[in-house]
């Protein structure tokens, strides 16, 4: 079984990658709602043990979801993706059932002991599992694309306010704030665009696998991500505006470049996967949140 799994991993979710972005992903939303707060650095802030279980929670969770959509997708990847480890018998079933259920007993656990927000973190599991149940409702959202993205793409809300209620607990920090509010989103869209934006094909490169350009066309598609990358950018440039004012250049530069590209694309869908783009434009754009949050706890701690 163990190295089964390891098949897994190496081509489904390699441990190591993914392991670094929740901790990423934590920390990033922890520093910013402490900083965004106007909480001093070195006055104010702490790394222990719970701040890895919650980095940790969010790499499991990720791995539960990603576990649950080869099972709810396992018919359609016999027929579109025959190679993955799962359809083509190199992972078992019950290997990955087993996986399952030993890193929801491990992050229970973990959270139960060290994490000051056990309720979030039951509607976090909660909201994984119905999402795995297609909400009850498998006959009518399996058949929709976009009503499977409006059903569980707001996970990432879920996962965001995971992070947000453990530090505005640790800190004393009200729940209810103007910077949580563009922490929650901002961090949101991003994965809404990137869902949105690697479903859309150029019509050469279309297959039997639902996208969204083979239900409303590639430039529909391209413009409404555009919108979305649009309103991603107003929150994020008010998010980094409450750290550096300046900051929010940056944040103008890299929008104006995704849209030469968007119009790039449209004219022009052969010249690049716009899947690629998208996900170019996430790394971009939070790399740069990270080093604004980087550049801000640095001159706190030198004040």
């Amino acid at each position: 079984m163990i190295g089964r799994l390891h098949i897994y991993f190496k081509e489904m979710y390699p441990i190591p990658a993914r392991l670094l972005a929740g901790f990423a992903l934590f920390f990033e939303i922890y520093f910013l709602v402490i900083f965004t707060n106007r909480y001093e650095a070195s006055d104010m802030f702490s790394i222990g043990v719970p701040e890895i279980v919650g980095s940790v929670t969010i790499f499991g969770f990720l791995l539960l979801l990603r576990i649950a959509d080869d099972f709810k997708d396992a018919k359609a990847d016999l027929l579109l993706f025959p190679d993955r480890p799962l359809p083509s018998g190199r992972t078992k079933k019950r290997d990955l059932i087993v996986c399952a259920a030993v890193t929801l007993a491990v992050l229970v656990c973990l959270n139960i002991i060290f994490m000051n927000n056990p309720g979030w973190f039951a509607f976090l599991m909660i909201y994984g599992i119905l999402m795995s149940l297609w909400f009850f409702s498998r006959k009518i959202i399996q058949k929709s694309l976009p009503l499977a993205l409006v059903t569980h793409n707001p996970v990432q809300l879920v996962m965001n306010f995971y992070v947000i209620t453990y530090t505005c607990i640790k800190y004393d920090i009200g729940l209810i704030s103007f910077p949580n509010f563009l922490i929650l989103f901002a961090l949101y869209f991003d994965g809404l665009y990137w869902e949105i934006g690697r479903k859309i094909r150029a019509p050469k490169d279309e297959t039997d696998y639902t996208t969204y350009s083979k239900l409303f066309g590639y430039k529909k598609c391209a413009r409404f991500v555009l919108i979305v990358v649009f309103v991603d950018f107003l929150f994020s440039g008010m998010l980094v505006y409450e750290l550096f004012p300046a900051a929010i250049i940056g944040n103008a530069v890299f929008f104006v470049w995704f849209t030469w590209k968007c119009i790039v694309f449209i004219r022009n869908p052969e010249r690049f996967r716009f899947g690629g783009l998208t996900e170019k434009y996430i790394y971009i754009s939070e790399a740069y949140i990270v080093l604004v949050l980087a550049l801000y706890l640095v001159l706190s701690l030198v004040k």
